[in-house]
């Protein structure tokens, strides 16, 4: 079959050939936005015309545009977001807008500048010196005036700028290089004074719990705790009857005990145990011992100690990780 070319018209031809007597030949033409397709079989039949409408060029061009237009817009709007975001991010932190207070930290030799909001408590200035030199806020002793609350904020201790705290403590590693740990010797100190009679009634210490309360010791408040005094406790005995003061000097760590004739600069890293009881018949004193070496003969007693600042002078000179 012979077929014309229209003219305007552009002519695909395609053959499919199969394995049939009726095999045809089918011819694609392309006019005025439709497909024409002719179809002619070898035996002479009329030729079968089918029509459909192309997809024009134009329409998937401006197809293309719009999706890579949305697509660009979309990467503008997700950009502009993540700006904002930024923005909101780093305009979020207030911590500028905090009032604060310089403070000189003081540990192991070493000085520390530090600057913290001055409504945190001290707690949380244990954590920022853990931050600063390593040490567990379990292991240290922090001090400004006596043994620094950690339930108080900087405000209501009254910490001002430029402030020295001073912090006494070890590193865990340091605590399991002694040789004996300190646990241990409290353990079998206790275990001894459980098998013993009241302190108070044994023989060493009735010779000076005899001859009565001193007419200067400093005034007892019995159930009370109160921090350490910024003067040193006196008025008191030591083991021979002679008065004895005691003074803790926080910036040194030390324990300053003091008699007529002489002073004895104790640092308090050295002191091993601190035992204390009720004074019977005065429940509101103490007597109490420090343990200057590894066994009791070196205890160092000291009678008629308020009972208000019993707890005070354990926690600053065992510090509030103590075993017992």
């Amino acid at each position: 079959m012979l077929l014309r070319p229209s003219v305007g018209r552009r002519t695909i031809l395609a053959v499919v050939s199969w394995n049939h007597p009726a095999s045809c030949s089918i011819f694609a033409t392309t006019y005025n936005g439709l497909y024409t397709i002719i179809m002619a079989t070898q035996d002479g039949s009329e030729e079968v015309i089918m029509e459909t409408e192309a997809k024009p060029k134009e329409a998937e061009s401006l197809g293309e545009d719009v999706e890579k237009g949305g697509a660009e817009a979309t990467s503008h709007t997700d950009a502009g977001n993540s700006t904002t975001q930024d923005s909101n991010i780093s305009n979020g932190d207030d911590t500028e807008d905090k009032e604060t207070v310089d403070l000189k930290i003081i540990w192991n030799k070493n000085k520390y500048d530090l600057k913290i909001p001055v409504d945190s408590t001290g707690a949380k200035l244990k954590e920022s010196i853990h931050s600063l030199t390593g040490l567990p806020p379990a292991m240290q002793k922090v001090m400004y005036k006596g043994l620094l609350p950690e339930d108080k904020t900087l405000r209501e201790i009254k910490i001002t700028n430029g402030a020295k705290i001073m912090v006494v403590g070890s590193t865990i590693n340091d605590v399991l290089a002694v040789n004996t740990p300190k646990e241990v010797i409290q353990q079998e100190v206790k275990a001894e004074e459980n098998k013993k009679e009241p302190l108070c009634r044994q023989k060493q210490h009735r010779k000076v719990l005899d001859k009565g309360k001193p007419d200067d010791i400093m005034p007892a408040i019995k159930g009370a705790k109160e921090r350490l005094p910024t003067v040193p406790l006196s008025g008191m005995y030591n083991k021979s009857g002679g008065k004895v003061r005691l003074t803790f000097k926080l910036e040194q760590d030390q324990l300053w005990i003091g008699t007529k004739e002489r002073t004895e600069k104790v640092p308090m890293g050295s002191i091993k145990n601190i035992v204390s009881e009720p004074i019977e018949g005065h429940e509101d004193y103490h007597m109490m011992a420090f343990q200057l070496g590894p066994t009791e003969a070196s205890q160092y007693w000291v009678y008629w100690v308020p009972a208000q600042f019993v707890d005070a002078i354990k926690d600053t000179v065992l510090g509030k990780w103590q075993y017992f």
